[in-house]
C-alpha cells in the first residue's frame, strides 16, 4: 500500500486550514445594505443585534448624507447616531461594492426610506442580481410605468420583499398572492389603511376638537412631522394601488379618487405655518361628525375598490355595525371579498403603524430570502 504525503509543513497546513475555516465563517449567508436609518431603519438596526438576525451581516448603512461600510463601525450599537456626524459621503456605488465584496450568496438592499429617487432604482437593482426589501411605497404605489418596470425586473430572478409597504407588515399582500395562486380573484376591497387616521377617528367623538387630537397624535409619533402627509390621503392611495395592482388591476395614480382632509388654503403653507393653523380643521370636521352622529354613524377614513376597478379614498360615514366602526388604536383593517370569500369577506386586522412592527416586516422579508 502506498500513500501520497502532503509536503506542506504542518504549521503552514494548519494556518491554511484555519484561514479557509475563517473565510467560510466570515462569508455571510445574507449580506445586507440598509438605506435609511430614521425611525424604521433605527428599529431595524436594533433587530439586527438579536439572535433572529444571526444569519445576516450588515455590510453597509446609510442615511441621506453619509454612509458606513467599515465592519467595526457597523457593529456599533450607536451606528445610527454616528452616521449623523461621521462616515463617507453618500454614494450608492460604494454600498453596492460592499455587497459584492461580501462573498454572500444572497445580497439584499433594504430601503427603509420614503425617497422616490431611491425607489426608482429598485428595478435596476433587481435586474443587476440584488434582492430588494422595502417599506418605500413610491415605486409600487407610484406611476404605472414604474410598477410595470418592477414586474419586468422581477423576471430576472431577483425577489422583492414588500410586506412593510402595506399594513406595517400585516399579512395582506402575502394572503392576496396565495389566494391568486390558488385561482381565487379579488372582487372588492374596503378598509382603513392608515394607522394615524385610524387612531384619529377612533378617538374623535366630538368631545375634543380634531386639532387637539391631531397634535396629540403627532406627539405620539403616529403621524409624520408634517401631518398633511397623512391627512392628504395620498399615502392611503399608494397602499390601495399596491394592493389593487397585486390583485391584477392595472390602475394608474390618476384613477384613484382621493378626498383628503386638508383645505385648499392650508396646502401650500410651510409646515410650521400649517401647524399654527390646525384649528381651521375643526369646524368642518365637527359639522361632519354631528351629521354622522345624528344618523347613528361614525366617521372613518376608508379606501375602497370595486369590481370594476373604481378606487376611492376619503372620509365616509359608517354605521356602528360596520367592521371599521369597531377598530382600536392604530388598527388597520383590510376586508377582501373574493370569488371564494364572497358571502362574507376575509378580514385582516391589526396594528398598522409603529416602527417596531414595520421593522419586523422588513426583517421577515430579508430572512425569507435565505
Amino acid at each position: 500500500m502506498s500513500a501520497v504525503l502532503d509536503t506542506v509543513p504542518v504549521g503552514a497546513a494548519s494556518a491554511a486550514t484555519v484561514s479557509r475555516t475563517f473565510a467560510a465563517e466570515a462569508a455571510p449567508t445574507i449580506a445586507v445594505v440598509l438605506l435609511g436609518t430614521g425611525v424604521v431603519g433605527g428599529a431595524l438596526l436594533k433587530l439586527f443585534n438579536t439572535p433572529a438576525a444571526a444569519s445576516l451581516r450588515l455590510v453597509g448603512a446609510a442615511n441621506s448624507r453619509r454612509q458606513q461600510t467599515d465592519p467595526t463601525n457597523l457593529a456599533s450599537r450607536s451606528l445610527r447616531e454616528q452616521l449623523n456626524h461621521q462616515g463617507d459621503a453618500r454614494d450608492n456605488a460604494g454600498l453596492l461594492a460592499a455587497l459584492d465584496a461580501s462573498g454572500a450568496a444572497i445580497r439584499v438592499i433594504v430601503d427603509a426610506t420614503a425617497s422616490a429617487p431611491l425607489a426608482s432604482r429598485h428595478a435596476e437593482w433587481l435586474a443587476r442580481g440584488y434582492h430588494v426589501v422595502t417599506a418605500n411605497k413610491a415605486l409600487a404605489g407610484g406611476e404605472l410605468p414604474g410598477w410595470r418596470a418592477l414586474q419586468a425586473a422581477l423576471a430576472s430572478g431577483g425577489r422583492y420583499g414588500d410586506s412593510a409597504t402595506v399594513g406595517a407588515g400585516l399579512p395582506v399582500l402575502s394572503t392576496l398572492r396565495r389566494l391568486r395562486t390558488c385561482g381565487d380573484s379579488l372582487l372588492t376591497l374596503e378598509g382603513v389603511f392608515s394607522g394615524s387616521l385610524s387612531w384619529l377617528f377612533n378617538q374623535y367623538d366630538g368631545s375634543r376638537p380634531f386639532s387637539v387630537l391631531l397634535r396629540e397624535a403627532r406627539q405620539l409619533g403616529y403621524t409624520e412631522p408634517d401631518p398633511r402627509s397623512d391627512l392628504s390621503g395620498e399615502d392611503v392611495a399608494r397602499k390601495l394601488l399596491i394592493i389593487a395592482r397585486n390583485a391584477g388591476f392595472s390602475l394608474g395614480t390618476d384613477e384613484v379618487d382621493v378626498q383628503g382632509l386638508v383645505p385648499e388654503p392650508l396646502r401650500a403653507l410651510d409646515a410650521e405655518s400649517f401647524l399654527a393653523r390646525l384649528e381651521e380643521l375643526d369646524a368642518p370636521l365637527a359639522k361632519l361628525h354631528a351629521e354622522a352622529k345624528s344618523r347613528g354613524c361614525v366617521l372613518r377614513f376608508l379606501a375602497r375598490l370595486n369590481q370594476r376597478g373604481r378606487a376611492r379614498v376619503g372620509l365616509v360615514e359608517v354605521p356602528l355595525t360596520h367592521p371599521a366602526a369597531r377598530l382600536y388604536g392604530t388598527d388597520n383593517q383590510f376586508a377582501l371579498t373574493t370569488t371564494r370569500y364572497n358571502t362574507q369577506p376575509l378580514v385582516i386586522q391589526g396594528p398598522g403603524a409603529g416602527p417596531e412592527v414595520t421593522a419586523q416586516a422588513l426583517l421577515g422579508d430579508v430572512l425569507a430570502l435565505g
